[in-house]
């Protein structure tokens, strides 16, 4: 499904790292939510939002494989268009993501799926990093610095976020106690 065969009455939007915390935009309801066939990933090099093109950051991705809980966002209609424009925006500033609709499990009890809005990276794009060892991670992550602050800040904001929905990452929390 791509974004143009979303359900016309209803835009979910589905987040796993700063749009968790940090959605920028109205919403009218948030649930804990589960992707299958996708993972979190520190694996996206940032050369705008937390790190330049001559001292790159490191930002999540939602990688092949396995499975992401996050966070998915229900947004009204009124307010759809508008909010993909933003995100677009947002998250599309290098192209390194590929914008598509899957299927998403709410963790609300309901056992309900919904088509979500997801952006998961570009495997061939410049700035992915999926094969980083742990220590060039780190060392990225603690000399980015771009439009959006320190990508320490984005690290730190984004592990505690998770730890508050009952989600243990123990690279990022690894990543968080040598920063």
């Amino acid at each position: 499904m791509t974004p143009a065969s979303a359900p016309a009455d209803e835009l979910w939007i589905f987040g796993y790292g700063s749009l968790m915390w940090n959605p920028g935009f109205d919403y009218e309801e948030r649930v804990a939510g589960k992707l299958v066939g996708a993972h979190r990933s520190l694996c996206v090099r940032s050369v705008h939002w937390r790190g330049t093109p001559e001292r790159p950051g490191l930002v999540l991705g939602l990688d092949q494989g396995g499975a992401c809980i996050g966070v998915t966002f229900r947004v009204a209609p009124d307010k759809a268009a508008a909010t993909l424009r933003y995100l677009r925006e947002r998250e599309q500033v290098t192209n390194i993501y590929r914008e598509a609709v899957r299927r998403v499990w709410l963790r609300d009890g309901s056992q309900r799926t919904v088509p979500a809005v997801v952006f998961t990276v570009d495997r061939g794009h410049a700035q992915y990093a999926g094969s980083l060892t742990r220590e060039d991670r780190l060392h990225l992550i603690r000399q980015g610095h771009g439009i959006g602050g320190p990508n320490a800040d984005y690290v730190t904001a984004t592990t505690r976020h998770l730890a508050e929905l009952g989600i243990k990452d123990a690279e990022m929390q690894w990543l968080v106690e040598h920063l």
